[in-house]
C-alpha cells in the first residue's frame, strides 16, 4: 500500500512537471538582454532579464498553464550588481527585470499556453525595437505556425513615430504611445472592435510584418495557436 502510495505521489508530481521549452536565439550582431514578464499569478522565469551573445542560444522552461512575454533590450550596460541601462526595451535599469515590464517602444512574444491550447503572437502594439520571429517545434493545427516580424521597421517608421540616437533611427514607436489619442489607444469611444480601426500608422507595421498586432483588435490575422505539446524558438533578428 505504501509503495502504491509514493508510486501515485509521484505521478502527480511529475504530471505537474510538464513544461514548455523556450528556445532563445540571438542571430543579431550585436549582444542583446532579453526581457521576460509573466502573466499575473505565474511563475518567473531566469528572474526576468539575462544576455545573450550574438550566435547564443538558451533553453528555458515554462510549467504547464503558464503565461507572459519576451522582448529584446539593446545597448545596455550593466555593473556587477546587474544595475545600468537599456537603450530600448529596458525595465527600470535591471538585468533581472524581476517582474517589471519593457519600455515602449519594444517588439513582444506573447503566449498563453494550455488554455486549452498555446495561444501566441508577435505584436507591434508597443511599438517596435527588433526584429523577432516564434517558431513552434511539435503541436499541431492549422495555425501552429512560424509567426514574425522579420522586416527593418526602424528602416520605414513614419516620422513621428521614431526614436533616434545619434542621428539613426533605433526603435518605431507605436501611434498610441507617440499621440496618445483614443483612436489611436483603442481607449474611450473607440474602445472595441467596432469602433476602433487600422489607422495609416498601423497599416504601415501591418504591411511590413503581415502576421504580427499592428494595433490592439488586430486579431484575426494575428494570433496563432497550437494543439498539444509544442516548444517554441523564439528568434532575435
Amino acid at each position: 500500500m505504501a509503495f502504491n502510495i509514493l508510486h501515485l505521489l509521484l505521478l502527480i508530481s511529475l504530471s505537474g512537471a510538464e513544461a514548455t521549452v523556450f528556445t532563445l536565439q540571438n542571430s543579431c550582431r550585436n549582444t542583446i538582454w532579453p526581457g521576460i514578464l509573466p502573466g499575473a499569478g505565474k511563475p518567473q522565469l531566469m528572474n526576468g532579464g539575462l544576455q545573450l551573445r550574438p550566435g547564443e542560444t538558451i533553453n528555458i522552461n515554462a510549467p504547464k498553464g503558464w503565461s507572459g512575454r519576451f522582448w529584446g533590450r539593446r545597448w545596455c550596460s550593466f555593473d556587477k550588481s546587474g544595475k545600468g541601462r537599456c537603450l530600448t526595451g529596458d525595465c527600470g535599469g535591471q538585468l533581472k527585470c524581476s517582474g517589471a515590464g519593457g519600455a515602449p517602444p519594444a517588439t513582444l512574444a506573447e503566449f498563453t499556453l494550455d488554455s486549452p491550447v498555446d495561444f501566441y503572437d508577435v505584436s507591434l502594439v508597443d511599438g517596435y525595437n527588433m526584429r523577432i520571429s516564434i517558431v513552434p517545434k511539435g503541436g499541431s493545427g492549422p495555425n501552429c505556425k512560424e509567426v514574425s516580424c522579420v522586416s527593418d521597421l526602424n528602416r520605414h517608421c513614419p516620422d513621428g513615430l521614431q526614436v533616434k540616437m545619434n542621428g539613426h533611427v533605433v526603435a518605431c514607436k507605436s501611434a498610441c504611445l507617440a499621440f496618445n489619442a483614443p483612436q489611436y489607444c483603442c481607449t474611450g469611444s473607440y474602445g472595441g472592435p467596432q469602433t476602433c480601426k487600422p489607422t495609416r500608422y498601423s497599416q504601415v507595421f501591418k504591411v511590413a510584418c503581415p502576421t504580427a498586432y499592428s494595433y490592439a483588435y488586430d486579431d484575426p490575422t494575428s494570433t496563432f495557436t497550437c494543439n498539444g505539446s509544442a516548444d517554441y524558438l523564439i528568434k532575435f533578428c
